[in-house]
């Protein structure tokens, strides 16, 4: 089982928004230690840092989406969400979650977006 899975991935028109979910398997430990991120790559592109959580829950966000989106998690559901409002046909790309700390780093599969009206 990956250790992390993301889910909330759609089709939305431009100006609209979507919440993504990632969530820790069972057998992930431990997760409220972890700093949490969210990055994203659309075809062609290198992987970029949407937006990051520490373990004591400091949120820091990309230029590109300040403003627009919302990273969050609750330990007690080991899950972490990237709320997503006025999307733009740019923000189209697979999401992926990342959990590290110090040696340790686990993504998971992505979650495809895709802004298009």
């Amino acid at each position: 089982q990956a250790p992390l899975v993301e889910s909330g991935g759609d089709l939305v028109p431009p100006g609209g928004s979507l919440k993504l979910s990632c969530s820790a398997s069972k057998t992930f430990s431990f997760f409220y230690i972890y700093d949490v991120r969210w990055y994203r790559q659309a075809p062609g592109n290198q992987r970029e840092l949407v937006a990051s959580i520490s373990s004591s829950e400091t949120p820091n966000y990309a230029d590109f989406v300040k403003g627009r989106f919302t990273i969050s998690r609750d330990n007690a559901k080991n899950t972490a969400y990237l709320q997503m409002n006025s999307l733009a046909p740019e923000d189209t790309a697979v999401y992926y979650c990342n959990a590290n700390r110090l040696d340790a780093n686990y993504w998971g599969q992505g979650t495809q977006v895709t802004v298009s009206s």
